[in-house]
């Protein structure tokens, strides 16, 4: 596979577009021939859309804030979404029989804060409930993190449940990752599935299929592409430095927790270690066992990489995330993300959960980060989406999107069930 696409740029001349664009009459007539109608809501670049689109739905409105993600929607699915969902008029809104919403994640997100609702993203959960009670659609269906169910102690999750019963819908919820779905990403998220009230007679039972995984069906075979994918020379550096030092491990040993390289031969004083923050302390505290076991080599291996271990801060920090060291080991036989907590190693088995700040998995066998088409294939994305050509908000948008197949199995389960697709 290949992913010369043709690419999404800043600069597109979107009056080209305007000629392609969805008027209402052909809405219209869509809505006809077709009488599933949804809304997109917090669109993103349309994982909902794609979907929908699968069986046959028609999306009549869209809407997200951010510029880049409403130009790659318009340019895929020939729709232009509307911006601000807090400035839209409900009333303008036409008439659907399924509302859609990746609603922000970023407020219950452990990649985030986890400010929930008093973040104002959280609040703009409140449009949705807003859209909903005027437009009375069937049925809702609400994507979001699977840590949304603790925070604050459970008592958003509740809200949530609370609100959407207020305004007259039964809720039954699902948590699914696409890995359970034969797509190698754990991506782990909660659906809210939502049927209003004089609909609903029954919950949807759900069989998740028991499917092997298969990482090669995502991978780039193009040379040429993967090449621009490498890793700098320095990160390149780094790893094969911590890699010398697992290989010196012994077979079983668990390399946990996050290993902090550089604090095993500071002296602090009582007053200092105390002063320290708490996970620091601990850390450091149960270091120790791997230090004084291997001490010679950590010494011998500190004095001759201080250098480059304490150019930047990550670079000492290895958070081992794939158990027990097992016979030939190595730091290359696994995904890797470099993120703030520290150099991040991941099994093998499946991807890392993608997200939206740009800490793109590294496929280490191959020294480089995955592609944005290969982020694509994770989330399900058709071979023919076009992508943003700029990589960076590529990745972004990807790693916000929600997964096409976790979503499509959801919907269609539902509506199978109450018989309104095949």
């Amino acid at each position: 596979m290949n992913n010369n696409t043709n690419k999404i740029t800043e600069n597109t001349d979107k009056n080209n577009i305007k000629e392609d664009l969805i008027k209402e009459d052909i809405i219209k007539e869509n809505m006809d021939k077709n009488n599933i109608r949804f809304v997109d809501l917090f669109c993103g670049i349309g994982g909902f859309h794609q979907a929908l689109k699968r069986i046959g739905a028609n999306c009549v409105f869209a809407c997200d804030i951010d510029a880049k993600c409403r130009l790659t929607y318009e340019i895929n699915y020939k729709i232009k979404p509307q911006g601000d969902i807090t400035k839209i008029d409900v009333n303008d809104i036409p008439n659907f029989d399924i509302l859609c919403s990746g609603f922000p994640c970023q407020p219950f997100s452990n990649s985030g804060k986890k400010k929930g609702f008093n973040d104002k993203r959280g609040g703009l959960f409140e449009n949705i409930i807003n859209i909903a009670r005027i437009k009375n659609p069937s049925y809702m269906f609400l994507e979001n993190v699977k840590h949304i169910k603790k925070i604050n102690n459970g008592n958003i999750f509740k809200y949530i449940l609370d609100r959407l019963n207020e305004i007259g819908y039964r809720v039954q919820t699902l948590e699914l990752s696409p890995h359970q779905l034969g797509i190698p990403q754990k991506r782990e998220r909660i659906i809210f599935i939502c049927i209003r009230n004089d609909i609903y007679n029954k919950d949807i039972i759900f069989n998740i299929p028991n499917v092997n995984l298969n990482i090669n069906q995502i991978f780039e075979t193009d040379n040429d592409i993967i090449q621009k994918y490498r890793i700098s020379k320095e990160d390149e550096e780094i790893l094969i430095i911590w890699d010398e030092m697992i290989k010196y491990v012994e077979v079983g040993e668990k390399l946990s927790p996050t290993i902090l390289c550089n604090e095993f031969q500071k002296n602090y004083t009582e007053e200092e270690f105390k002063n320290l923050a708490f996970w620091k302390q601990d850390y450091i505290t149960k270091n120790k066992t791997i230090y004084n076991k291997y001490k010679n080599k950590w010494d011998e291996w500190l004095r001759i990489n201080t250098q480059i271990l304490t150019k930047k801060e990550i670079y000492g920090k290895l958070e081992w995330q794939v158990g027990k060291k097992k016979i030939n080991d190595s730091i290359f036989n696994h995904f890797i993300q470099f993120r703030q907590s520290g150099i991040r190693v991941k099994t093998s088995e499946y991807f890392p959960t993608l997200v939206a700040i740009v800490q793109t998995p590294i496929y280490a066998k191959e020294r480089r980060y995955i592609t944005p088409r290969e982020c694509a294939r994770l989330q399900s994305f058709s071979e023919d989406f076009i992508l943003y050509e700029n990589d960076h908000i590529a990745y972004k948008q990807l790693g916000n999107a929600v997964n096409v197949d976790v979503i499509y199995f959801v919907i269609y389960n539902t509506l199978k069930t109450y018989n309104i697709c095949d």
